[in-house]
């Protein structure tokens, strides 16, 4: 029997909750289209506008939800279709917003990757789209702090939905598949459908395409579901950090307000292309940066926003905690990042 592989790369997508399970095979069996006329199908709408409130119950959020295919379709609705002729945000953003806001004015980030300030000229028409938490360093912005003064603020949440409380943002993307649904479905959670142009079809017109019922149940069931497990992670992420310190390596962001299940990590001396092989034939899955990139391994735009070098850049691998990760789990890991470290001393 092959040995059971530990899993480190919750970031990247996390496994499903039974209930996120149970709820999507259950509702294979409410096979209607929604937008269908005849019984079944006013049966299948009743069922999606429950979850449509169920979901924004779940999050505390008491605007409109829109179900996309995930948070980069949200990202891409929010900002492409914006009323907004101006469009701002950061260099630290993850790919699926700057694919979309190329040409965007972007915001001064210090070393922690933290947005500095906003700019106040002209607000009005201005959408301002900056992420909740970071998906390779785990720093949480404190968007609180941002100087709106009028403009519109996206909020990308793909990494802190049902993990932390939503900020008070005027658009949010999530997707199901970070806390414990499936992959292919998330949200744009709206205050106001007049901030976006219609595009026709579904979704109140504004998305386009066939409501996938089932993964949307499964999404609500998996945030209905959710315990809060941070602070245990917290323990882990301090227990983890003490040890790379004490192993030579450095810690990204390490004095940054971070969400406790995401860190990143600099092995000096061995590149995180190196790394992420030993790890796996280790039976260890862990990242380096985004997951929407690292398999092409470039070098993080996060972090060079950051003020990293290239050469240490290139040394930094992410690891994040999901509900099941252990004390045991952190343990193996660090003894074989200690191990590694301690080669690439020598």
């Amino acid at each position: 029997m092959a040995a059971k592989r530990l899993y480190l790369d919750h970031a990247a997508t996390t496994p499903m909750l039974p209930q996120a399970q149970a709820a999507m095979v259950a509702a294979l069996s409410n096979w209607a289209n929604p937008s269908s006329p005849h019984a079944d199908g006013r049966a299948a709408r009743a069922t999606l506008e429950d979850a449509r409130k169920r979901i924004a119950a779940a999050l505390g959020w008491d605007g409109h939800v829109i179900f996309t295919s995930g948070a980069s379709e949200a990202i891409a609705i929010g900002l492409l279709r914006a009323k907004a002729g101006r469009i701002m945000t950061s260099p630290v953003e993850h790919d699926a917003v700057l694919r979309v806001a190329k040409g965007a004015e972007l915001l001064a980030v210090d070393g922690d990757g933290i947005v500095q300030s906003a700019v106040r000229l002209e607000p009005v028409g201005t959408i301002i789209a900056i992420q909740h938490v970071n998906n390779e360093t785990g720093v949480i912005q404190p968007l609180d702090r941002i100087d709106r003064d009028g403009a519109i603020l996206f909020a990308d949440c793909a990494q802190s939905a049902g993990k932390l409380v939503l900020p008070d943002a005027d658009m949010i993307a999530i997707s199901a598949h970070k806390f414990g649904g499936p992959p292919g479905i998330g949200a744009l959670l709206i205050r106001d459908l007049a901030l976006i142009e219609p595009s026709g079809g579904q979704e109140q017109g504004y998305r386009a395409g066939t409501e996938n019922l089932p993964a949307i149940l499964a999404m609500v069931a998996a945030l209905e579901a959710r315990e809060d497990w941070l602070p245990r992670a917290a323990d882990l992420r301090a227990r983890l950090d003490a040890g790379i310190e004490a192993a030579g390596g450095i810690i990204v962001a390490r004095d940054a307000p971070r969400i406790p299940a995401i860190a990143s990590y600099r092995m000096p001396g061995l590149s995180a292309r190196a790394q992420l092989i030993q790890f796996d034939l280790k039976g260890i899955s862990v990242s380096a940066g985004s997951a929407c990139s690292s398999g092409s391994l470039k070098t993080s735009h996060v972090l060079g926003a950051m003020g990293w070098e290239d050469a240490a850049a290139s040394e930094v691998v992410r690891v994040s905690f999901g509900p099941q990760t252990g004390d045991s789990e952190v343990d193996s890991f660090l003894a074989v990042w200690t191990a590694m470290a301690h080669r690439a001393r020598s």
